[in-house]
């Protein structure tokens, strides 16, 4: 058995805030596990069934358990933290520990962002495994495998007063509502994780969560796991998964516990251990999930013109510098500065679009406006070279908006749920040379 008493708690910078984490076990595979819906990496020891698990998954894999941020041992945040910055946080833990790979597992509410981070960043992860998660919580027209919006605003609603009662954990843990031990450590836990009022704020960004156009970018190695009587998280979103994760592997397990430390435990840890242990084909790295930022400057020939070839040089080359400026800040990637305007890659859609506001406002006092277009998707990376159709996406996107407008894509508007960016929906566009018609937000000015 693992001795606890030897497994110390960390610390991770991950910004400006501490990500709290712990390492153990001895085996080959390095595993990053990411809990759902609430953790303390301190006091989750204190469910036997979770050391219990802990001590099996050891036996092959050496993992990091982490508390991410706003949760558990981790620093408090003022608002729910997005997608991206959560990604974050996981790059900060493999980075402390010293890895340059490591397994991402993600459950129930740890998969989106799970996936998110194998499709960004391929090359660091080996393979996924998703267990009891999901695309996209909420119902939808072309999505009924959640629960309708009414519902999910009832539940969230009530945490206010039901958080750290245990209530919740009685759905989540079925098999063991009658085991009082069990579920006074469990609302122990909820207690532990996070207070009434910040459930009620996660909780309600994840009624809002949508990874669905991620899927397809998702080219490592994949494992997904369900129980078939699973309720928090029904068994409709993983076959989603299933269907629309390229080569994945889907094992739908008997039981109706949402959490994978309870139930039959062997049956979920058997499929990873052969899944993580056993010949793999090398992840597709060359294609990666990516933001792209087109921008441009507005009249850009008839400026020119009345400049002159001296002046406008000059223009430039201020553009240029300010440019570098704000990707060096947003941790953009410039890709290519053909002309008079800007092709840049960013690892996270809300920073784009913030580089992409702070570009159109930074030019301001140059006399120039800008149009910038963001969109996320695969690309196709060939040295210092991207392309593919997320590339020609991010260009029409550009060419759509208005001077001086920062313009995004569905795709991206969806990914930086919870981030406080202001959109205004402009409703579907034809895009040039684009099959199907897109919907597109402007970013609203404050």
């Amino acid at each position: 058995m693992l001795d606890t008493s030897q497994i110390e708690t960390r610390y991770a910078k991950s910004g400006e805030l501490s990500i709290a984490y712990q390492v153990f076990g001895a085996g080959e595979v390095n595993l990053v596990f990411i809990p759902g819906w609430a953790s303390n990496v301190e006091n989750i020891w204190t469910l036997s069934d979770f050391a219990a698990f802990a001590d099996k998954l050891a036996q092959f894999a050496r993992v990091i358990l982490l508390d991410r941020r706003g949760t558990g041992l981790s620093d408090p945040v003022v608002n729910p933290p997005t997608l991206e910055e959560r990604m974050d946080d996981v790059r900060a833990v493999i980075d402390a520990a010293g890895w340059d790979r490591a397994v991402i597992w993600g459950v129930s509410e740890g998969g989106p962002m799970a996936m998110m981070f194998a499709a960004t960043y391929p090359h660091r992860v080996p393979a996924l495994v998703l267990y009891g998660t999901f695309a996209r919580f909420s119902r939808a027209d072309d999505y009924p495998h959640g629960y309708p919006r009414e519902v999910n605003e009832q539940w969230v609603a009530a945490l206010e007063t039901t958080w750290g009662t245990g209530e919740l954990s009685r759905s989540f843990a079925p098999s063991l509502v009658a085991d009082v031990a069990v579920m006074r450590n469990l609302a122990r836990l909820e207690r532990m994780a996070m207070s009434p009022g910040t459930a009620r704020k996660l909780f309600g960004l994840l009624t809002q969560t949508d990874v669905r156009h991620v899927l397809p970018a998702i080219r490592v190695p994949t494992l997904i796991l369900h129980r078939a009587g699973d309720q928090p998280v029904r068994v409709g979103h993983a076959r989603y998964l299933a269907e629309r994760i390229a080569g994945a592997k889907y094992i739908e397990l008997a039981g109706n516990d949402h959490m994978p430390f309870f139930g039959n435990v062997d049956a979920i840890l058997d499929e990873v251990r052969e899944f993580l242990t056993g010949e793999r084909a090398a992840p597709d790295s060359d294609r990666i999930l990516t933001t792209i930022l087109f921008c441009d400057i507005v009249d850009s020939t008839k400026r020119a013109t009345e400049l002159g070839d001296r002046e406008w040089k000059q223009l430039l080359s201020r553009f240029y510098a300010l440019a570098d400026e704000k990707l060096h800040h947003f941790r953009g990637r410039k890709l290519d500065t053909a002309g008079d305007g800007l092709f840049a890659a960013f690892n996270g859609p809300a920073r784009a679009v913030r580089c992409g506001v702070a570009l159109v406002e930074g030019v301001q006092p140059l006399g120039v406006r800008l149009r910038v277009g963001v969109h996320t998707g695969e690309c196709e990376v060939l040295g210092e070279k991207y392309s593919g159709i997320a590339v020609h996406l991010g260009a029409r996107v550009a060419s759509a908006a208005e001077p001086g407008q920062v313009l995004v894509s569905s795709t991206v508007k969806d990914l930086v749920v919870g981030s406080g960016l202001p959109f205004e929906d402009l409703g579907p566009r034809t895009l040039k040379g684009v099959p199907d018609q897109w919907r597109l937000f402007g970013v609203a000015r404050t």
